[in-house]
């Protein structure tokens, strides 16, 4: 009798392990052709930054950071949208597939097209890092200033971090100025609370807003060489020196901008599921591109319009309160 009993128990722990891990198929995509995507509005400027999951290296790997930094310099914003690594979109070939594989199969033009027609924006320019490269960058610009909590704070002392690489050594939940390397230990934070990937998304935008608010007090020159440093440790990127000038130009104009920031998904557009084997973001893409297009077009209502020979017309621009 024991036996029948244990028999039917591992039978139904198999069973339930079957169910658990048994694939679900995904919610359509629909997206819109590359072909008939709209052109980006006047003073609308993206640039996808991507970091990839090794310390050394080229395009080779999972781009497991993705975060697209756009400039409004007509509205006087500038924005940063993060992607989460797991979110499924259509692949080049037609197939569903996560995200972060995209640069690795196909490169980083298909990613910018796959970004592309899932939000309804022309995204062509790219830049992209590696670990140690962002690092580079944090570390020429005199670290960052972390404010972390509890779990946070638990996390990072069970990893094998220097105590010269944070000030103070890292201890409890409390403000810390961190080092290139610990910084990027700290946006990699995955497991430290309940949040997982969404708020792996928000420490990397933590950072990128640090950054950007050292950058206001920069003069030109100061800016430029920062620039100079960006290019050196950026493994490639697809913009000529006179689009890098250009961008250099779009946020110094920008530079006393409040950072504004989007997560895709946004809450309420997705759901956990098991996909291919893995755990991945079913993403209702209809509703991203809604939350898009709101946060490109949030306080803006008439673009300013300008006459046949350039001279402004009046009251043409107006702002939300």
């Amino acid at each position: 009798m024991k036996r029948i009993v244990a028999f039917f128990l591992m039978m139904l722990m198999i069973l339930t392990s079957l169910s658990v891990l048994a694939d679900s198929q995904p919610t359509p995509i629909e997206t819109v052709p590359y072909d008939q995507l709209p052109e980006n509005r006047a003073g609308l400027y993206h640039y996808l930054l991507l970091c990839m999951d090794h310390w050394n290296g080229g395009t080779n790997g999972n781009s497991d950071g993705i975060v697209l930094l756009t400039f409004d310099t007509l509205a006087n914003r500038i924005m940063l949208t993060s992607f989460t690594r797991d979110s499924l979109v259509v692949r080049p070939d037609g197939k569903i597939g996560r995200i972060n594989y995209i640069v690795k199969d196909w490169g980083p033009e298909a990613l910018c097209k796959v970004i592309s027609t899932h939000l309804n924006i022309k995204v062509d320019k790219y830049v992209i890092f590696n670990f140690q490269q962002v690092a580079n960058i944090v570390d020429y610009m005199g670290g960052v200033e972390i404010e972390i909590d509890a779990n946070e704070a638990n996390y990072l002392r069970k990893y094998p971090l220097s105590p010269s690489q944070t000030t103070p050594s890292m201890g409890r939940a409390g403000t810390y100025l961190f080092t290139g390397r610990a910084a990027v230990i700290y946006m990699r934070i995955r497991k430290a609370d309940n949040g997982g990937d969404f708020m792996r998304t928000q420490r990397v935008r933590n950072v990128l807003s640090i950054l950007a608010d050292k950058c206001r007090v920069m003069t030109y020159d100061q800016a430029k060489s920062l620039l100079d440093s960006i290019v050196e440790n950026s493994t490639t990127t697809n913009m000529s020196a006179e689009d890098l000038v250009k961008a250099l130009d779009q946020a110094f104009s920008l530079r006393s901008c409040v950072i504004e920031e989007l997560r895709l998904p946004v809450n309420g557009g997705y759901k956990q599921i098991r996909y291919a084997g893995m755990s991945v973001q079913d993403i209702d893409w209809n509703m991203s591109r809604a939350a898009m297009e709101d946060y490109l077009e949030c306080g803006w209502l008439v673009i300013e319009e300008v006459n046949e020979d350039g001279s402004e017309l009046d009251d043409d621009e107006f702002f939300l309160d």
